[in-house]
């Protein structure tokens, strides 16, 4: 085909959004925001033990590329010209630790997911230094409470069970990051020249990182014992981090630069155009991350919510804050429900089943698979399916599982409500789980306010592709106000009386309860192989 046949689209820009269920990478029209074509692949989980969550790096990367391989084909079916991507951003699953060889360019040990519980007894050593065991103790330095979740503890169990990677570590050779920092380097050039760098959005659930210096911080990285050498120099979320080098059989994309790195839920934040103090969104994807821009300040919440960095969109942009509800389980249970009981063959057919009873039957399921994490940070809770009688079916229990989700998101927006004073008036929602009109419907129902889904639901790639297109030195997507393109929204009002939906919420609450306290890390099973 002649170049002078192709589509003349004027400049586009290119987004890798890797979750932790699965890797995409979507290509958007940086004048319009239109989203034009896009290719997924689902991401391999490994638990070797109980509460043990582990990734590949090197399937994560392989499933990078392929993605790229296959939209830029799909691209060219379209006859669309793929020298017409000028930059491109990186979105990710954040907190989720990799150590690796900077000299073989080889990971030294699997990527240790957000969800890992393996890290407990980590935790409960590191408290024991704190005065009082205080968990919030550098809360407002990092804006996080001592958990599973972040980097740090991560981090600092590779180092003490992992002999290849103290070894690397002590011969000079090893580099941390989370997975934005991993795919940056890789896609710079790895080994011959790679550049090892992070965003502020991803630095920031690390619980290395001061949130208002904007640096690693000495005294953190003394206290986990971490040696700052092998952390990433961090920058903006939108600036020039280096070049792609080729890595496609097709040559596309080398030289394009990479321009954007936001972590998963900042990027969705910025997708939803949530620019104003004030704005939230709520996204759906393995978790439920809820998060709520405070603008230039750090609002630290009396309710268990996180303080985290929003995004700084360009070197001498301010930074901006949110605070963040954060729920370990939502689309995950979807996929436990398939994966685990085999209840359903696919996602989908969880909506279809829930739809077919329309009512959990006063069956109530608490995901806490990896403990509960906002408002609670109760590490010692772990999942429950109560109120049961010989009455309950699969139905019942889907529905229950999406009710789940909803009552999770209730929770942290109340607390969200009485940390801000002002309570949301709609909630903007995202993620893989919003096209589940069922759950959508019953989230107005449990909320009790309209819930606000883009047409687009691509949210987070969209984030990350603003970032770049608007880094200094591309400037082909513009960020001001007056020229954000409006976004079609679908919305659900709530159908239930408000009565009703206290009642099931109330129930909600007491079987919370009763999935607290269940796991210690004292117990002899903990830990073994099943």
């Amino acid at each position: 085909m002649a170049a002078s046949d192709r589509m003349v689209l004027g400049p586009l820009v290119g987004s890798i959004d890797q979750g932790t269920s699965s890797t995409r990478f979507l290509v958007f029209n940086a004048k319009t925001a239109e989203l034009l074509s896009h290719h997924q692949v689902e991401i391999q989980q490994k638990f070797p033990k109980e509460g043990w969550v582990e990734q590949d790096p090197k399937e994560i990367l392989k499933s990078v590329n392929e993605c790229v391989e296959r939209t830029c084909e799909k691209l060219q079916q379209l006859n669309i010209d793929v020298t017409n991507i000028k930059a491109i951003g990186v979105s990710n699953q954040r907190e989720t630790t990799v150590v690796w060889d900077k000299t073989t360019g080889e990971p030294l040990y699997n990527a240790i997911v957000w969800l890992d519980l393996r890290t407990q007894s980590t935790v409960e050593r590191l408290l024991k230094r704190i005065p009082g065991k205080n968990k919030a103790f550098f809360k407002f330095r990092t804006g996080l409470p001592l958990s599973t979740y972040f980097s740090a503890v991560k981090l600092r169990w590779l180092l003490d069970n992992v002999e290849e990677i103290r070894q690397a570590v002590d011969d000079g050779r090893a580099m941390f990051g989370t997975i934005d920092s991993w795919l940056i380097w890789s896609l710079t050039g790895g080994k011959n020249g790679g550049v090892h760098c992070t965003d502020v959005t991803n630095a920031s659930r690390t619980m290395l990182f001061n949130i208002h210096s904007l640096e690693w911080d000495p005294e953190l990285c003394q206290f986990f014992d971490i040696p700052m050498e092998i952390l990433p120099k961090v920058r903006s979320s939108s600036e020039i981090y280096g070049l792609m080098v080729c890595f496609l059989k097709s040559g596309a994309l080398t030289g394009v630069p990479i321009s954007g790195c936001l972590g998963d839920q900042s990027a969705a934040l910025v997708g939803q155009m949530c620019f104003q103090d004030g704005q939230a969104k709520n996204t759906y994807g393995t978790g439920c991350f809820l998060l709520c821009n405070t603008g230039q300040k750090s609002v630290f919440s009396e309710h268990g919510l996180l303080t985290t960095i929003a995004y700084k969109l360009g070197r001498d942009k301010p930074v901006c804050y949110a605070l963040e509800g954060s729920v370990a389980i939502a689309g995950a249970v979807v996929r436990w429900l398939r994966d685990n009981l085999g209840i359903v063959k696919t996602s989908q057919e969880v909506e279809k089943l829930a739809a077919e009873v329309g009512t959990s039957y006063g069956c109530y399921f608490v995901p806490a698979f990896s403990g509960l994490y906002a408002p609670y940070w109760e590490p010692s809770a772990r999942g429950i399916i109560c109120g049961l009688t010989q009455f309950t079916n699969k139905n019942h229990i889907a529905f229950a599982a999406l009710e789940a989700v909803c009552f999770q998101t209730r929770e942290i927006l109340d607390a969200m409500n009485k940390d801000c004073g002002i309570p949301l008036s709609q909630l903007q929602v995202d993620g893989g789980m919003t096209n589940n009109k069922v759950l959508m419907q019953l989230q107005a129902d449990i909320l009790c306010i309209p819930v606000v889904k883009p047409s687009m639901p691509e949210t987070t790639a969209l984030g990350a592709a603003m970032a770049a297109g608007a880094a200094e030195g591309v400037g082909i997507w513009s960020l001001n106000p007056g020229d954000l393109t409006a976004v079609t929204c679908e919305r659900f009002e709530p159908q239930i009386n408000p009565e009703e939906s206290e009642f099931r919420y109330a129930r909600w609450k007491k079987a919370v309860m009763k999935s607290m306290g269940w796991e210690t890390s004292e117990a002899p099973s903990n830990g073994k192989p099943k």
